[in-house]
This record gives structure tokens, sequence and C-alpha cells, in this order.
């Protein structure tokens, strides 16, 4: 099961309201992509790639527009950590890990 933990839920809200400013539609398309391209992680839980600034090979990336969706694999569970620009310097701390 995919799970999208608080911080990566609060990550999409500030995303969505950073683009709205400029499009509520781009905004909405971008989100619910995002939101989207996670349900795949059920069934391809290691799709993604390893996040070269964290040494925990459960913990993984998918890429989409600018952003990196961080998540971490947990026995049965996806955990969905953080949604951060690409551009964004990433540290542990970011993820909430």
């Amino acid at each position: 099961m995919v799970i999208w933990t608080e911080p990566a839920k609060a990550d999409l809200r500030s995303i969505h309201d950073f683009i709205a400013h400029n499009s509520r539609h781009y905004a909405k398309k971008v989100t619910q992509e995002i939101r989207e391209k996670t349900d795949i992680l059920d069934k391809l839980p290691r799709m993604g790639k390893k996040v070269s600034e964290i040494d925990d090979e459960a913990v993984k990336e998918l890429s989409l527009y600018s952003y990196r969706v961080i998540y971490e694999i947990r026995s049965e569970d996806i955990f969905v950590l953080a949604v951060v620009h690409k551009r964004r310097d990433l540290i542990a701390e970011d993820i909430g890990k």
C-alpha cells in the first residue's frame, strides 16, 4: 500500500499553491500526476532509483517534471516521504527520515 506521510502531503500542497499563482489548471495537473505516478509503486516498489544523498537502499526516488518524489520501502508498505524540487539541496532532515 502507498501511504503519503503528512510532510509529503504538505510538500504537494505547497507545490500546488506555488504553481496556482500562475495557473490553477497546471497546478492541479502537476499535483495530480505526481499522485498518480506513486500509485504504480504498489506493484513496482523498486522502480525508483536510490537517493544519492541518503545511504539507504530502501529510500528511493521517482522523477516527474522538476520534482523528486522521495519514498521508503517498509516491508509491504511504501511511504512517500517528501516531494522536493530538483534544484533544491536535499538533506536527510528534509525528508523526515
